[in-house]
Protein backbone atom coordinates (compact mmCIF):
# COMPACT_ATOMS: atom_id res chain seq x y z
CA UNK A 1 0.00 0.00 0.00
CA UNK A 2 2.80 2.43 0.91
CA UNK A 3 4.59 1.78 -2.38
CA UNK A 4 1.39 2.47 -4.29
CA UNK A 5 0.81 5.77 -2.47
CA UNK A 6 4.41 6.84 -3.07
CA UNK A 7 4.14 5.96 -6.76
CA UNK A 8 0.90 7.87 -7.27
CA UNK A 9 2.06 10.89 -5.26
CA UNK A 10 5.49 10.77 -6.86
CA UNK A 11 3.84 10.81 -10.27
CA UNK A 12 2.12 14.09 -9.44
CA UNK A 13 5.33 15.71 -8.18
CA UNK A 14 7.33 14.44 -11.15
CA UNK A 15 4.73 15.71 -13.59
CA UNK A 16 4.75 19.15 -11.96
CA UNK A 17 8.46 19.71 -12.64
CA UNK A 18 8.42 22.89 -14.78
CA UNK A 19 11.03 22.02 -17.40
CA UNK A 20 9.25 23.65 -20.37
CA UNK A 21 8.39 26.69 -18.26
CA UNK A 22 12.03 27.08 -17.23
CA UNK A 23 13.18 26.82 -20.85
CA UNK A 24 10.64 29.42 -21.95
CA UNK A 25 11.70 31.83 -19.21
CA UNK A 26 15.37 31.37 -20.04
CA UNK A 27 14.56 32.35 -23.62
CA UNK A 28 12.74 35.46 -22.43
CA UNK A 29 9.19 34.33 -23.23
CA UNK A 30 6.29 35.78 -21.25
CA UNK A 31 4.62 32.52 -20.26
CA UNK A 32 1.49 34.30 -19.05
CA UNK A 33 0.80 35.28 -22.66
CA UNK A 34 1.40 31.85 -24.17
CA UNK A 35 -1.39 29.31 -24.61
CA UNK A 36 0.98 26.48 -25.58
CA UNK A 37 4.63 26.62 -24.53
CA UNK A 38 5.78 24.02 -27.05
CA UNK A 39 4.30 25.99 -29.94
CA UNK A 40 5.69 29.25 -28.52
CA UNK A 41 9.17 27.72 -28.30
CA UNK A 42 8.82 26.38 -31.86
CA UNK A 43 7.92 29.78 -33.26
CA UNK A 44 10.37 31.90 -31.31
CA UNK A 45 13.42 29.76 -30.56
CA UNK A 46 13.57 27.09 -33.25
CA UNK A 47 13.22 23.32 -33.41
CA UNK A 48 15.99 22.15 -31.08
CA UNK A 49 14.56 23.54 -27.86
CA UNK A 50 11.00 22.47 -28.60
CA UNK A 51 12.18 18.94 -29.41
CA UNK A 52 14.03 18.86 -26.09
CA UNK A 53 11.04 20.21 -24.15
CA UNK A 54 8.66 17.79 -25.86
CA UNK A 55 10.95 14.84 -25.20
CA UNK A 56 11.22 15.68 -21.48
CA UNK A 57 7.44 16.09 -21.14
CA UNK A 58 6.88 12.84 -23.06
CA UNK A 59 9.20 10.86 -20.83
CA UNK A 60 7.42 12.22 -17.76
CA UNK A 61 4.51 10.03 -18.86
CA UNK A 62 6.76 7.01 -19.44
CA UNK A 63 9.21 6.87 -16.53
CA UNK A 64 6.81 6.67 -13.58
CA UNK A 65 4.80 3.90 -15.26
CA UNK A 66 7.91 1.86 -16.09
CA UNK A 67 9.21 2.24 -12.53
CA UNK A 68 5.94 1.00 -11.06
CA UNK A 69 5.61 -1.82 -13.56
CA UNK A 70 9.23 -2.88 -13.07
CA UNK A 71 8.81 -2.99 -9.29
CA UNK A 72 5.72 -5.17 -9.61
CA UNK A 73 3.35 -2.62 -8.11
CA UNK A 74 -0.35 -3.21 -8.83
CA UNK A 75 -1.68 -2.26 -12.25
CA UNK A 76 -4.21 0.07 -10.59
CA UNK A 77 -1.49 2.12 -8.91
CA UNK A 78 0.68 2.12 -12.03
CA UNK A 79 -2.18 3.26 -14.24
CA UNK A 80 -3.27 6.04 -11.92
CA UNK A 81 0.31 7.19 -11.35
CA UNK A 82 0.25 8.00 -15.06
CA UNK A 83 -2.90 10.06 -14.56
CA UNK A 84 -1.42 11.95 -11.61
CA UNK A 85 1.70 12.69 -13.66
CA UNK A 86 -0.47 14.44 -16.24
CA UNK A 87 -2.44 16.19 -13.49
CA UNK A 88 0.83 17.45 -12.03
CA UNK A 89 1.72 19.17 -15.27
CA UNK A 90 -1.77 20.65 -15.61
CA UNK A 91 -2.19 21.77 -11.99
CA UNK A 92 1.24 22.04 -10.36
CA UNK A 93 1.68 23.15 -6.72
CA UNK A 94 0.68 26.74 -5.86
CA UNK A 95 2.43 29.44 -7.86
CA UNK A 96 3.31 27.00 -10.63
CA UNK A 97 2.35 27.51 -14.26
CA UNK A 98 0.08 24.73 -15.49
CA UNK A 99 0.38 23.38 -19.02
CA UNK A 100 -2.06 21.56 -21.30
CA UNK A 101 -0.74 18.10 -20.42
CA UNK A 102 -1.21 16.63 -23.90
CA UNK A 103 2.36 15.38 -24.35
CA UNK A 104 2.69 13.35 -21.12
CA UNK A 105 -0.90 12.14 -21.57
CA UNK A 106 -0.05 10.73 -25.02
CA UNK A 107 2.97 9.03 -23.45
CA UNK A 108 0.77 7.53 -20.72
CA UNK A 109 -1.64 6.09 -23.29
CA UNK A 110 1.22 4.64 -25.32
CA UNK A 111 3.11 3.17 -22.36
CA UNK A 112 0.12 1.65 -20.57
CA UNK A 113 -1.13 0.16 -23.83
CA UNK A 114 2.21 -1.54 -24.50
CA UNK A 115 3.09 -2.79 -21.03
CA UNK A 116 -0.40 -4.20 -20.33
CA UNK A 117 -1.14 -5.42 -23.85
CA UNK A 118 -4.10 -3.12 -24.56
CA UNK A 119 -3.07 -2.81 -28.19
CA UNK A 120 -6.38 -1.58 -29.57
CA UNK A 121 -5.89 1.64 -27.61
CA UNK A 122 -2.89 2.37 -29.84
CA UNK A 123 -5.42 3.41 -32.49
CA UNK A 124 -5.52 6.72 -30.62
CA UNK A 125 -1.99 7.42 -31.87
CA UNK A 126 -3.37 7.85 -35.39
CA UNK A 127 -5.46 10.79 -34.22
CA UNK A 128 -2.63 12.27 -32.15
CA UNK A 129 -0.16 12.04 -35.03
CA UNK A 130 -2.57 13.33 -37.67
CA UNK A 131 -3.56 16.33 -35.58
CA UNK A 132 0.08 17.20 -34.83
CA UNK A 133 1.19 16.78 -38.45
CA UNK A 134 -1.55 19.03 -39.80
CA UNK A 135 -0.95 21.60 -37.08
CA UNK A 136 2.74 21.99 -37.81
CA UNK A 137 2.18 21.94 -41.56
CA UNK A 138 -0.36 24.76 -41.53
CA UNK A 139 0.65 26.71 -38.42
CA UNK A 140 1.72 30.21 -39.38
CA UNK A 141 -0.11 30.11 -42.70
CA UNK A 142 -3.12 32.30 -43.19
CA UNK A 143 -6.18 32.77 -45.31
CA UNK A 144 -6.85 36.27 -46.58
CA UNK A 145 -10.11 37.74 -47.80
CA UNK A 146 -10.71 41.11 -49.43
CA UNK A 147 -13.69 43.39 -49.13
CA UNK A 148 -14.23 46.38 -51.38
CA UNK A 149 -16.39 49.37 -50.46
CA UNK A 150 -16.38 52.05 -53.13
CA UNK A 151 -12.76 52.84 -53.92
CA UNK A 152 -11.50 51.42 -50.61
CA UNK A 153 -10.25 47.85 -50.30
CA UNK A 154 -9.77 46.18 -46.94
CA UNK A 155 -7.85 42.95 -46.26
CA UNK A 156 -8.65 40.56 -43.46
CA UNK A 157 -6.13 37.90 -42.42
CA UNK A 158 -6.82 34.96 -40.11
CA UNK A 159 -5.00 31.81 -39.05
CA UNK A 160 -5.40 28.83 -41.34
CA UNK A 161 -8.30 26.68 -40.07
CA UNK A 162 -6.25 23.49 -40.40
CA UNK A 163 -4.05 24.76 -37.55
CA UNK A 164 -6.94 23.80 -35.26
CA UNK A 165 -6.36 20.13 -36.09
CA UNK A 166 -4.02 19.59 -33.13
CA UNK A 167 -6.53 20.12 -30.29
CA UNK A 168 -9.18 18.22 -32.28
CA UNK A 169 -6.78 15.34 -32.91
CA UNK A 170 -5.80 15.22 -29.26
CA UNK A 171 -9.40 15.21 -28.07
CA UNK A 172 -10.31 12.49 -30.58
CA UNK A 173 -7.37 10.34 -29.51
CA UNK A 174 -8.24 10.62 -25.82
CA UNK A 175 -11.82 9.61 -26.62
CA UNK A 176 -10.66 6.62 -28.68
CA UNK A 177 -8.26 5.28 -26.01
CA UNK A 178 -10.82 4.29 -23.33
CA UNK A 179 -13.35 3.22 -25.96
CA UNK A 180 -10.83 0.94 -27.68
CA UNK A 181 -9.58 -0.45 -24.36
CA UNK A 182 -13.15 -1.24 -23.27
CA UNK A 183 -14.01 -2.78 -26.65
CA UNK A 184 -10.95 -5.05 -26.55
CA UNK A 185 -11.77 -6.15 -22.99
CA UNK A 186 -8.47 -4.80 -21.68
CA UNK A 187 -7.74 -4.49 -18.00
CA UNK A 188 -10.55 -2.56 -16.30
CA UNK A 189 -8.08 -0.36 -14.44
CA UNK A 190 -6.40 0.67 -17.71
CA UNK A 191 -9.75 1.56 -19.27
CA UNK A 192 -10.62 3.57 -16.16
CA UNK A 193 -7.27 5.38 -16.27
CA UNK A 194 -7.79 6.28 -19.94
CA UNK A 195 -11.29 7.54 -19.14
CA UNK A 196 -9.94 9.63 -16.26
CA UNK A 197 -7.28 11.06 -18.58
CA UNK A 198 -10.04 12.16 -20.96
CA UNK A 199 -11.99 13.73 -18.11
CA UNK A 200 -9.06 15.80 -16.79
CA UNK A 201 -8.12 16.89 -20.33
CA UNK A 202 -11.67 18.19 -20.83
CA UNK A 203 -11.83 19.78 -17.36
CA UNK A 204 -8.57 21.59 -17.99
CA UNK A 205 -9.83 22.87 -21.35
CA UNK A 206 -13.06 24.17 -19.86
CA UNK A 207 -11.54 25.78 -16.77
CA UNK A 208 -8.18 27.24 -17.87
CA UNK A 209 -8.26 31.02 -17.29
CA UNK A 210 -12.01 30.77 -16.73
CA UNK A 211 -11.93 33.35 -13.92
CA UNK A 212 -10.79 36.03 -16.36
CA UNK A 213 -13.65 35.18 -18.73
CA UNK A 214 -16.15 35.23 -15.86
CA UNK A 215 -14.99 38.69 -14.84
CA UNK A 216 -15.52 39.90 -18.40
CA UNK A 217 -18.97 38.35 -18.40
CA UNK A 218 -18.46 36.59 -21.72
CA UNK A 219 -18.97 32.95 -20.70
CA UNK A 220 -21.41 31.49 -23.20
CA UNK A 221 -22.33 28.07 -24.55
CA UNK A 222 -20.42 28.85 -27.74
CA UNK A 223 -17.30 29.74 -25.75
CA UNK A 224 -17.48 26.47 -23.81
CA UNK A 225 -17.89 24.49 -27.03
CA UNK A 226 -14.84 26.22 -28.53
CA UNK A 227 -12.84 25.45 -25.39
CA UNK A 228 -13.97 21.81 -25.51
CA UNK A 229 -13.14 21.26 -29.19
CA UNK A 230 -10.20 23.58 -29.80
CA UNK A 231 -8.79 24.28 -26.32
CA UNK A 232 -9.01 28.00 -27.08
CA UNK A 233 -11.39 30.75 -28.08
CA UNK A 234 -11.62 31.43 -31.78
CA UNK A 235 -10.99 34.90 -33.11
CA UNK A 236 -14.14 36.82 -33.95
Amino acid sequence: MLAEIILIGGGYLFGSLPFSVALARLRGLDISQEEDLHIALWRQTGKKLVILATAVDFFKGVIVILIGFGLGISSTAVAFSGVTTVAGQMWPPPYGHGEKGNTPAVAVVLTLSLVYGVYWALLSLIFFATGAALKYRYDGRSTTSHETKGAETKSYTSNHPMALSLPLGMLSGFIVAPAASWHSKGLTTITQAFLLLLIIIVVRRLTANLKADLKKGNVTARMLIERFLFDQLLER
